[in-house]
Order: structure tokens, then sequence, then C-alpha cells
């Protein structure tokens, strides 16, 4: 029996409340292939200090490692695979989504800062010569829990933010 795309989105936002856990903006994805979960990713940037770390960019390396261990083609399985994240791929994301090919992205809320599905920028579906295929979004599955996780972290203060971008105390 097929899982639905609510079933992927609630696994999904558990990986974005670990994140949220873990002191990390609280954002999680999971690739799909053939109704199997086969990576997640949640975001690793405050962890590893490294800005590449979003949860799209962590699941699709364990997506490369997961063909590897299963003898398939990496190419093949994006291209066959969706992409569930609890919010809209950010521009770095969306891009590498295009060039791996991957058909469908499923996103909770949107992204007004740093969105490249439709938020800021078109990433998804603009003429890009040599950038790989457009894709598919859904927009808004279970939103409103993705919104209340985003907000759980912005109301703290972020510890590893830059001085000049720290909230002022009054």
């Amino acid at each position: 029996m097929s899982k639905t795309s609510e079933y992927w989105m609630q696994f999904a936002l558990q990986l974005a409340e670990e994140a949220l856990t873990q002191g990390e903006v609280p954002v999680g994805c999971i690739f799909v292939y053939k109704d199997q979960c086969i990576a997640t990713g949640r975001n690793e940037v405050n962890e590893t200090k490294n800005a590449t770390r979003h949860a799209e960019l962590v699941a699709a390396d364990r997506v490369i490692a997961w063909c590897q261990k299963n003898k398939k083609t990496a190419a093949e399985v994006f291209e066959n695979s969706s992409l569930y994240v609890t919010v809209e791929p950010c521009v770095m994301c969306a891009g590498a989504l295009r060039v791996l090919k991957v058909p469908l992205v499923v996103f909770g809320c949107a992204n007004d800062r740093f969105g490249g599905c439709g938020s800021v920028l078109t990433v998804c579906e603009d003429d890009l010569p040599n950038f790989g295929l457009k894709f598919q979004c859904i927009t808004g599955l279970l939103k409103e829990k993705a919104i209340v996780l985003l907000k759980e972290f912005y109301r703290n203060e972020n510890p590893t933010a830059p001085e000049g971008k720290k909230k002022i105390k009054i």
C-alpha cells in the first residue's frame, strides 16, 4: 500500500523537531524512492559550522551513499524520487535539486527570505541553460506545523548568529 504525502511530511517534521532540539533551524526532509524512504536530512549548519549543510544537501549525500550500498545509479534514483521538506528549499538547494533532476518537491511553508521555489526566486521553473530539469512543487502541506517550529526557533537567540545579527535585548 502506497503511503500518502501527509505521512511522508509528518516524517520530515519529526526530523525538523530533532534539528530544533540540536539548536538548528528546524528543517527536515526525506527522499522517497519507490514508496520507500531512502534518505533523511535535517539542518546541520550550526553543528558543523558549514553553511552548506542544509537538510536537502545532507539528505542528497545520504541518497548517494544509499545508491552505492544498493548498487544503484544515483542519477536514476534522483530522477525517480520525490523530496518532502518542511520549508521551501532556499535558492542554493533548489539549484542543487535541479542539477540532480529531482522531479517533485513537496514542502510545508514558504521561505520568504531565501526561497528558491517561488517566494523569492523561481529556480524550480526558470529557464536556466545547462541547469537540469525544471521540477514540480507542491506547497503548503502541513505548513502550520512547520511554521510553529520556525517560530519556536526564532523566538530564542541563535547562539551562532554573527555579532551584527544577534537580537538586541531591551
